[in-house]
């Protein structure tokens, strides 16, 4: 494997776990202003317990992924964020905002209720604009002006594909989040949760896959060499397909004691759809970064530098992995933090 190839699937990997933590942890927020006060359900308690500490795992695979960004392929850095600092800078303020919340929410308690508007709102907003730099690498909406690539905005907010990549982006959010939530649930052994974000899931997946449709079919008009690949990448996603539909269905087989569904057997089938998609879709989008203007390789930085940021990788992935291991079991398997009144 090359470097440059070995790189570029570094930073893919990145992206994808962010976006999947990304996804369960702002959608969380949105469910827990959703549930919140008012409501005669605990669901609401159940996504605030799961945000109270994870938000910070969040961050740092966001830290990871612009390091990764900027250190393999500092050549692509200026391109992407000249264009790109509009959607980025928004979803940074609103992300410090977030953070401040989250913060200070928990030990003071008046402002609880503020820390569910704020986090349900940024949970809703900070995906939208990341997911909306998606069709602007794919190109149509770009043109190079003395060396310096402009962005056509007005081009982009009037083109459908920006809208179905919203609508995309907002529902693999709502029932990643949902379909974790309803694990946390089963794990917590609170059943009529469990069933609230059951009921979430069976709506939000046809929905989803609905929307991942309409985003392809949006994409023909600026995109149609994308188009074009996707149809040389047909067997993953189609594996793709059948790990949502075993996921699907494992929500819907009874089980013990009147209960339905195995949200964990759903969870694990989901998450290997979206990883067989994102490869795919990965793999059809190169090997360019910037489509007609920047490839991978035109990005990438030197074999020195390379090296050292692998191995500082490296070192990093041996330091933090028993860190979230540990993590994993304090906050997610605990039954004394997932249930604390049973104690």
């Amino acid at each position: 494997m090359s470097d440059v190839t070995l790189a570029i699937t570094i930073l893919w990997m990145f992206i994808f776990v962010y976006s999947i933590l990304g996804s369960i942890d702002f959608g969380s927020g949105y469910w827990a202003l959703v549930f919140g006060k008012g409501m005669n359900t605990k669901a609401g308690d159940i996504a605030n317990r799961f945000l109270s500490p994870t938000w910070k795992v969040t961050n740092v695979f966001l830290v990871l992924l612009v390091v990764a960004l900027v250190g393999f392929f500092p050549k692509a850095t200026f391109t992407l964020g000249t264009l790109l600092v509009l959607p980025v800078c928004l979803a940074l303020v609103l992300l410090t905002i977030r953070s401040t919340f989250m913060v200070y929410a928990y030990s003071v308690h008046r402002f609880s209720r503020m820390l569910s508007i704020v986090s349900g709102i940024t949970g809703l907003l900070i995906p939208a604009l990341l997911v909306s730099v998606l069709p602007i690498t794919l190109g149509g909406f770009v043109t190079m002006e003395a060396g310096t690539p402009v962005l056509a905005f007005g081009k982009l907010l009037q083109s459908p594909t920006e809208y179905a990549h919203l609508g995309f982006g907002l529902a693999t959010e709502l029932f990643l989040s949902a379909l974790f939530l309803a694990d946390y649930a089963r794990e917590a052994q609170d059943e009529m949760t469990y069933r609230i974000y059951r009921q979430m899931v069976i709506i939000l997946g046809p929905l989803t896959l609905v929307m991942a449709v309409l985003t392809t079919v949006a994409m023909t008009p600026e995109a149609q060499w994308i188009v074009a690949n996707f149809k040389q990448q047909w067997l993953w996603f189609t594996l793709s397909a059948v790990s949502f539909i075993i996921g699907y269905i494992a929500m819907w087989i009874p089980g013990k004691h009147d209960k339905v569904g195995y949200p964990r057997i759903a969870m694990v089938a989901v998450i290997l759809q979206y990883a067989l998609a994102s490869y795919a879709y990965g793999a059809s989008h190169l090997p360019y970064m910037l489509y007609p203007y920047l490839t991978v390789e035109q990005g990438f930085t030197n074999h020195a530098m390379f090296r050292s940021l692998l191995i500082g990788y490296i070192v990093s992935s041996a330091v933090l992995i028993p860190v979230f291991i540990w993590f994993w079991k304090l906050f997610l398997k605990d039954k004394r933090y997932l249930n604390p009144e049973s104690e």
